[in-house]
């Protein structure tokens, strides 16, 4: 069967900031310790926007810990200032930043130019429960009466700091975050913090970074375990009417998912989600229910971007090891005795960070089929960018109009292909340029990128 999708550019959303993932908590030595040409090829898969997933956010932890062991990253200040009640803290910087810092200068590489610092935690000593573990609040923030005192300028310039260490190694951070899951506790580094307490730093963090000549850094807030929560914290954000010193609300769908956008005028991003539960698996469709298949997560970005105006996608952590968390499915790609092992679930994400590109545009599209989940985009070069999920269990035809088109080009992703080339099934009309797409298969994911004729 055959289906029509209009487009209609002149209806716009969400602009689109891009795609991304984190390697914090010493992930990033996984890609590191490969040798070569591996190691490359890995960084290539990530990055690459021809050839590879063209990801273009990278979400890098802050550490806090005071070392390395088991996973921990470390913090660039792991001691108190000497003598009590001091606040000259001294800064200790590795040139490493638990293997963070190579992984980002590849990605300058590349031309990514979004480079996210988050802070799961302040150093312990800044702390009301004197550990970066274990949850505590941040000392100086409402509900807290430290006998060290109020340690949220000294947070502050903390993170400053660690903005400028990572520009003086040719990376500029454009977002820093605070804090991460503020409504959990853990036993690796963690902060609870409400909307307001979170205010309450803000107020502090926002001219702190003035000073330093970092006001194009964008503060996000603030990493809530559901979107529910978010929601909550978003709005007790702009009562405390601190929404203008933020640039990006940021939350993670765990404990609720994304079912409409957040309370806010500002830029949204889903900056953490994984499959924590399911063993690992390479599936693109292993049945209704099972959430660690490509498929399923294909259509949680859909959702993402349809239902909570996400500007920004993130997975969890690009790569992992067999051994940890009994090897399950919060990566993307398996890093096992000097090999990896791509996952579908990577080319879901591909089959939208590689096409869509940052400075992108949703626009409207009308869909004829329920079926075909379908999402349209604009690029800041003009290309029309149409992303179409087939949930049915049959191939479909489809047919995009609304836009003429000079040239077309699809990519297609399902259970016998990953992010395929698919020229020689896309055809453009000559008369009216509207685009056939001869089959998106079956719960199959096609990308269409199209050139429009130009204007007279």
């Amino acid at each position: 069967m055959s289906h029509i999708e209009t487009l209609n550019t002149k209806t716009k959303y969400q602009q689109i900031d891009g795609f991304g993932f984190s390697e914090a908590f010493q992930r990033a030595y996984n890609i590191y310790n490969l040798t070569e040409p591996k190691r490359s090829a890995l960084v290539d898969l990530l990055f690459n926007t021809t050839a590879g997933a063209g990801f273009s956010i990278l979400r890098n932890g802050v550490g806090s810990s005071v070392n390395g062991s088991k996973d921990w990253m470390v913090s660039i200040a792991p001691f108190a200032p000497s003598p009590e009640g001091s606040r000259e803290v001294g800064y200790v910087w590795d040139g490493k930043d638990s293997g963070q810092l190579w992984l980002s200068q590849q990605a300058v590489k590349y031309g990514v130019k979004t480079f996210y610092g988050n802070a799961w935690s302040a150093p312990g000593f800044m702390k009301t429960n004197g550990n970066d573990a274990g949850g505590g609040l941040l000392c100086g923030v409402s509900g807290t009466n430290c006998s060290t005192g109020d340690w949220r300028q000294a947070y502050a310039d903390y993170l400053v700091k660690y903005i400028q260490l990572y520009a003086e190694n040719g990376v500029g951070v454009t977002h820093i975050g605070f804090v991460n899951e503020p409504d959990y506790s853990a036993n690796y580094a963690s902060m609870l913090s409400t909307g307001q307490q979170s205010a309450d730093f803000i107020r502090v963090l926002h001219p702190t970074l003035a000073r330093a000549n970092l006001s194009h850094v964008q503060i996000t807030c603030c990493e809530a375990t559901g979107w529910k929560t978010q929601a909550n914290m978003t709005r007790d954000l702009v009562k405390a009417g601190v929404e203008d010193l933020i640039g990006v609300i940021t939350s993670h769908p765990y404990t609720s998912d994304i079912t409409e956008p957040q309370p806010t005028s500002l830029k949204v991003w889903e900056t953490e989600y994984s499959d924590l539960s399911g063993s690992w698996s390479t599936a693109w469709f292993s049945g209704p229910g099972v959430s660690g298949d490509g498929f399923t997560w294909a259509n949680h970005i859909h959702t993402g971007l349809t239902a909570g105006n996400v500007s920004g996608y993130l997975w969890w952590v690009a790569t992992q090891d067999r051994e940890t968390n009994r090897n399950n499915n919060e990566k993307l790609i398996l890093v096992d005795q000097g090999e990896y092992y791509v996952s579908k679930r990577f080319w879901a994400f591909a089959q939208y960070s590689r096409p869509i590109r940052p400075g992108a545009v949703r626009v409207g599209v009308s869909v004829a089929d329920a079926q075909l989940k379908t999402t349209a985009f604009v690029n800041a070069d003009g290309s029309v960018v149409v992303v179409i999920l087939n949930s049915g269990a049959a191939a479909e035809s489809v047919t995009v109009a609304g836009v003429r088109a000079a040239a077309a080009r699809a990519w297609v992703t399902d259970g016998n292909n990953d992010m395929a080339s698919a020229v020689s099934a896309v055809e453009v009309d000559p008369v009216d340029g509207s685009v056939v797409v001869a089959s998106v298969p079956g719960r199959g994911l096609v990308s269409l990128v199209i050139t429009p004729v130009a204007a007279p």
